[in-house]
């Protein structure tokens, strides 16, 4: 027999993250052999126990990795109670479970994952792997170089101090009444990069994802998608585990 942790099993079968499986254990939905688990670190094997998810079976998926070009005005989101537009419903012949990777404000288009690969999900997605993701921002006046500066070094949000980002100027309004900016990131807080340039007094009046790590948008039509190859899939694995490494703190001689 081959024991695993459930999460891990559960992730790796494309239900959700890691993450939201283990909030999907402790919240009681997760049953083995017909018991309900509610234990982090129980383990089954996949192979002989029969695993169930809010009662539904779960088995060996495909694992489909796919770059869409959000639009605005829809939900990053596998459900949305609201009735709104969703990811999944551009996703036209795909009959596997899929969730995005990260998330993209509803006001905010552009490149988008979407996996049922949870360890994939999780490696991208971890705050210790800080992989780059690169936006175009529309933004009212034309920001000074010492704000972008303000930037670039990191600047205060109410949830902390941003790390670092690349910024370069785009396109200039001669009247000054607006600019295009070219910001990279390297984490994943809630609307940073609007907020980034409303710190500085230039709010974002359109806002586009072109990459995410190595991964360009290219020019995929919007509310398209592809699949990824091979390379890109690779790619993708070595940055973030490149960048984890480079992550962690150094040991003190």
């Amino acid at each position: 027999m081959i024991m695993e942790r459930l999460q891990k099993i559960l992730a790796g079968a494309g239900v959700a993250s890691r993450r939201k499986c283990e909030e999907l254990i402790l919240k009681g939905k997760v049953e083995v052999n017909g018991e309900t688990v509610t234990t982090l670190g129980t383990k089954a094997d996949p192979a002989v126990d029969v695993i169930t998810v809010e009662g539904k079976s779960i088995g060996a998926e495909k694992k489909l990795y796919i770059v869409f070009n959000k639009p605005k005005g829809v939900i990053t989101s596998a459900s949305d109670p609201q009735g709104r537009k969703i990811v999944t419903d551009y996703l036209k012949g795909v009959t596997e479970r899929l969730y995005p990777v990260g998330r993209l404000d509803y006001d905010t288009e552009g490149l988008l994952l979407l996996t049922n690969d949870g360890d994939f999900a999780h490696l991208l997605t971890h705050p210790k792997h800080h992989v780059p993701k690169t936006y175009i921002a529309a933004v009212k006046g034309v920001p000074h170089g010492t704000e972008l500066d303000k930037l670039k070094k990191g600047i205060l949000l109410e949830d902390g101090i941003t790390a670092p980002a690349e910024v370069e100027y785009q396109d200039i309004d001669p009247e000054g009444k607006h600019s295009t900016i070219s910001i990279t990131i390297h984490e994943g807080k809630n609307r940073q990069v609007r907020r980034m340039f409303e710190a500085i007094g230039h709010p974002v009046t359109k806002l586009k994802r072109i990459a995410f790590g190595e991964l360009f948008l290219g020019n995929l039509k919007r509310g398209l998608y592809r699949h990824l190859t091979k390379e890109e899939i690779e790619g993708l694995y070595k940055q973030a585990r490149i960048a984890g490494k480079q992550s962690k703190p150094e040991k003190r001689k």
